[in-house]
């Protein structure tokens, strides 16, 4: 852990791994597939390649970009149904 994008995307994944673990053992299916998250992965291990080799600024954009798939295509805030 050397740089700032080091420590942001390793920020963003572990949240990523928290969700994945969290829908994977509710009762109720989530929805979300596989490939959902492994795009989201890549994003994140994209991000961080390009902030260690000085682009910062596509790294910062690829992040961005990550959060907001993260957020429209698996939903983590999305509230259960109510019994």
């Amino acid at each position: 852990m050397e740089t700032v994008f080091d420590i942001l995307t390793m920020i963003i994944f572990s949240g990523l791994v928290v969700l994945f673990l969290q829908r994977s053992v509710s009762e109720e299916p989530a929805g979300d597939a596989m490939w959902q998250y492994l795009v989201a992965s890549i994003g994140c291990a994209t991000a961080n390649y390009l902030g260690n080799h000085s682009y910062a600024m596509p790294a910062l954009f690829v992040m961005f970009g990550t959060l907001v798939f993260i957020y429209y295509v698996l939903k983590p805030f999305k509230r259960a149904p109510k019994p």
